[in-house]
């Protein structure tokens, strides 16, 4: 009788999946790919899984991955501290034309100051660490600083929102090659909003096609809500105007309606 209650009383406290109704009236028009994992339980939610299993190019999400190459290499200072010098030149997004520190970067997502990150690291050094953690096709032809990008004729560095997933319970297990600390250090500046009910962090990236159009949005990251984390990633394409920004909106209002956030 005793060994029964132990096992009654441990079954009680096992994680137990959650069932997700997802209102898709919030993938509005576009082609969506969402797909969420519960790290207590083992649950994937995945909204389309044959489009969670295209691959894309990531934009700038794979800044998530320059930030923690650069930070095992010493390439980068504190989060807070001076990093970027502006250059000089202006460019459409106000945000890039001022000195930046890396969290500040990594906010407005400033294209140039991970552009010279990744020349400091340099094709081999970056290749090894594409090869070693998996990420995507592991392909950086198109150039040391352009690979991530969504260009017009450019084939390079793809990776699918099944792969981006994986690949982040890999980071938040300790099983990538990066220090603890600088992971922690990714974390802080990963952040992007706090309520009383979770917190979020992630990285929103965007793409064009060949007419300079938007055409490609991604968010990917993990919410952590009541002891549990959530590692997840949305890409969005069609509709109108495909961004980061929409991709993040479809993501929160998912979180929200399942009470997360």
């Amino acid at each position: 009788m005793k060994t029964f209650v132990v096992l009654l009383c441990t079954l009680l406290f096992l994680p137990v999946a959650q069932a997700w109704e997802i209102d898709r009236t919030v993938f509005g028009r576009y082609e969506t790919a969402l797909v969420i994992y519960n790290r207590a339980s083992g649950e994937v939610v995945n909204a389309g899984p044959g489009l969670s299993a295209r691959r894309l190019s990531p934009c700038s999400t794979f800044k998530i991955y320059n930030t923690l190459i650069g930070l095992e290499l010493g390439l980068l200072p504190g989060p807070d501290n001076p990093w970027y010098k502006w250059d000089g030149v202006r460019r459409d997004i106000a945000g890039w034309n001022q000195d930046l520190s890396l969290r500040e970067a990594f906010r407005v997502s400033a294209v140039p100051a991970f552009q010279g990150l990744a020349r400091q690291i340099g094709p081999r050094r970056m290749q090894q660490y594409l090869d070693r953690i998996g990420y995507g096709t592991k392909d950086i032809s198109a150039g040391i600083d352009t690979f991530w990008l969504s260009r017009a004729g450019q084939e390079s560095v793809r990776i699918s929102a099944d792969e981006q997933v994986a690949l982040l319970n890999k980071l938040l297990d300790g099983r990538l090659p990066f220090a603890a600390g600088n992971v922690a250090t990714l974390k802080d500046i990963m952040q992007v909003l706090k309520t009383d009910r979770g917190v979020l962090y992630g990285k929103t990236g965007s793409g064009v096609d060949a007419d300079g159009k938007w055409a490609l949005g991604w968010f990917v990251g993990f919410l952590e809500h009541g002891g549990t984390t959530y590692v997840f990633a949305c890409n969005i394409t069609g509709g109108e105007v495909p961004m980061g920004k929409a991709a993040r909106a479809i993501v929160e209002s998912v979180f929200r309606a399942q009470g997360l956030l």
